[in-house]
């Protein structure tokens, strides 16, 4: 009996090795994936526009939803004004001024010459008449005051007129410059913003979900849009921890998808350097052999671009260590 139990134990133990030895054969399970790209909301805005449905196939830049740009179009506005002043204002300072202005001033000085003129040879006559004793001291100190008014005005004058004649400085000219880069930025800074009002596919794709109708306000960064990105797609596997090594970037594999009858090839992209799942006494070897890494396979024939999303996959490894 004793041998006949230790035969039977022997067997099993046979049998349970074997089946664990067959539980890691090389293949690899995971499904195909694409890029799932999610468009979210510049602000809580109302939608105003819905240019897809779920399911569609859009290009590159195409217009799938809009909304309503609110207070944003209040600062476009204010911005656009005061770019339109600033670059009024240096086409005013480069120019210069007026042959208008100048007329203006020449006249002026004319004129301030002429009462400078005036009242300079009235001084004299005064002067003549205090000196014979005719008219009082003080009739000449008025009329000394009011000549050098003249002279002043005279002298103000002259000088608004070379001022004219010189033109705008080179630093008004520069700060009207700087002035109107600044208003441009804010301006550029605002259009940006209000752009992202509208949004728009970044790639090539499928619309997978759109959370929102026309006329809700969704959360300012919530999804608005979910596409799922055209192109080649890629195996999402885990890899048991007895194939790990063998499972590195760069290795060349086989994958078999439901459905199909021919394999696909495929080349590893990147392996986790951390299990997917880890027991926490995950210490002996049967322990360890429970863990998955997770793995992601590019796929490099042109066939398995149709091949639909979230298909269950089968990975092999084309030359496994044996």
């Amino acid at each position: 009996m004793k041998l006949r139990a230790a035969l039977i134990f022997s067997c099993s133990v046979v049998v349970l090795a074997a089946c664990s030895n067959d539980g890691h054969d090389g293949q690899i399970l995971g499904t195909l994936e694409r890029d799932r790209l999610e468009l979210v909301a510049e602000s809580n805005e109302p939608i105003v526009e819905i240019l897809v449905r779920e399911g569609d196939a859009v290009p590159a830049g195409a217009t799938l939803l809009r909304q309503e740009l609110g207070s944003m179009q209040a600062r476009l506005d204010q911005a656009v004004a005061a770019r339109n002043v600033a670059e009024r204002r240096l086409a005013e300072l480069v120019k210069g001024p007026r042959a208008q202005e100048i007329a203006e001033a020449r006249a002026a000085l004319g004129s301030a010459r002429s009462m400078l003129e005036t009242e300079s040879k009235e001084y004299e006559r005064v002067q003549d008449l205090v000196s014979r004793k005719l008219v009082s001291q003080s009739a000449l100190d008025q009329q000394r005051a009011r000549r050098d008014s003249a002279a002043g005005t005279e002298k103000q004058t002259t000088a608004r007129l070379h001022l004219l004649l010189e033109g705008t400085r080179s630093e008004e000219v520069q700060q009207g410059d700087a002035a109107l880069k600044q208003a441009e930025a804010a301006l550029v800074e605002l259009q940006t913003s209000a752009a992202r009002y509208v949004v728009k596919a970044p790639r090539a794709g499928r619309v997978e979900a759109i959370p929102y109708k026309l006329g809700e306000r969704p959360a300012a960064g919530t999804p608005l849009i979910v596409m799922l990105a055209d192109g080649t797609p890629y195996a999402r596997v885990y890899v048991p921890e007895p194939l790990r090594t063998q499972f590195l970037p760069g290795t060349h594999t086989h994958i078999r998808v439901d459905g199909r009858d021919d394999e696909l090839n495929g080349v590893v992209r990147f392996v986790s350097a951390e299990a997917a799942f880890t027991p926490y006494y995950a210490l002996t070897q049967e322990d360890r052999s429970r863990l998955a890494y997770l793995a992601l396979i590019d796929l490099d024939e042109s066939a398995a671009a149709n091949v639909p999303t979230g298909m269950p996959v089968q990975v092999e490894l084309v030359n496994p260590k044996q």
